[in-house]
């Protein structure tokens, strides 16, 4: 059997069974469970939270960039499932000296696709995998045709305070942003820019997204901002929709559908 090499040129032996996983990045392990994999799962993050019976039933090891080794090394894993951007590369070399390491690197739907595709391969469950697949795709073009004549308004997407940090350029959340129809203000620029607010005067937004995560924007940021910004339109927006990828992604067109909708009855009001 040919070996399957992840997102990250890992080669992973599809011949093992694995039967004791550990995965730290909490839409991965959503995803294993909505491919039926919740009984191979020994190990998950504190930020693990869907679906939420899980932390109760399974040993929490840390966080995504804070792992508590001894509980980790105690579950014997087979493998471990990680992230290039939620995990550190210290954390991903020393899990490498015990086990095997998966590690997925997500910026589009493709690559989605992808990740669903190899976890189908090495769990054993391909037809799962590829059934939900089919599910997102079809989402997708769902909901493309409801966008179909939208005009994509100028959207800034804020992750974070003191400093103020906005989703740029190659991320998930700016494919996502398109996906569901926006137009990313900071495209152009790197990952996570730190900005300061007059930079959203200059960048002439319709939209001011902030996000419920990382950071946890709330309705007194809103109205924080809106004394900055009078004249553009501030939005709390659920951030596991634009940055969670996997199975997460079929309830994401779901939610862009219902929050288009309701700008637009806002806005008609």
């Amino acid at each position: 059997m040919i070996p399957l090499v992840d997102q990250l040129g890992r080669h992973i032996d599809t011949s093992r069974a694995f039967k004791r996983v550990v995965c730290l990045v909490p839409s991965q392990t959503e995803l294993l469970y909505d491919l039926g994999l919740e009984h191979l799962l020994v190990g998950i993050t504190k930020f693990c939270v869907h679906p939420n019976h899980l932390r109760s039933n399974i040993t929490v090891v840390g966080g995504t960039k804070n792992v508590h080794w001894e509980t980790l090394k105690s579950l014997n894993p087979d493998i471990v499932l990680c992230n290039k951007e939620e995990n550190t590369q210290q954390i991903v070399e020393q899990l490498e000296d015990f086990t095997q390491v998966h590690l997925a690197d997500i910026y589009n739907l493709d690559d989605c696709y992808e990740l669903i595709q190899q976890y189908g391969e090495i769990f054993k469950v391909a037809r799962k995998a590829e059934f939900l697949i089919q599910q997102i795709k079809k989402k997708a073009k769902e909901y493309n045709s409801f966008l179909s004549g939208e005009p994509r308004q100028k959207v800034a997407y804020m992750i974070w305070k003191k400093p103020w940090m906005l989703a740029g350029g190659d991320t998930f959340i700016n494919h996502m942003l398109e996906v569901a129809g926006y137009k990313n203000a900071f495209k152009n620029h790197s990952r996570y820019p730190e900005i300061e607010l007059s930079d959203l005067h200059t960048s002439k937004i319709d939209l001011l997204f902030l996000s419920s995560e990382p950071y946890p924007f709330k309705e007194k940021h809103k109205e924080e901002l809106a004394g900055v910004f009078p004249g553009t339109e501030i939005v709390l927006v659920d951030g596991e929709f634009f940055s969670w990828y996997g199975s997460r992604v079929s309830l994401a067109l779901e939610y862009f559908k219902e929050l288009k909708l309701q700008l637009k009855t806002k806005k008609a009001d």
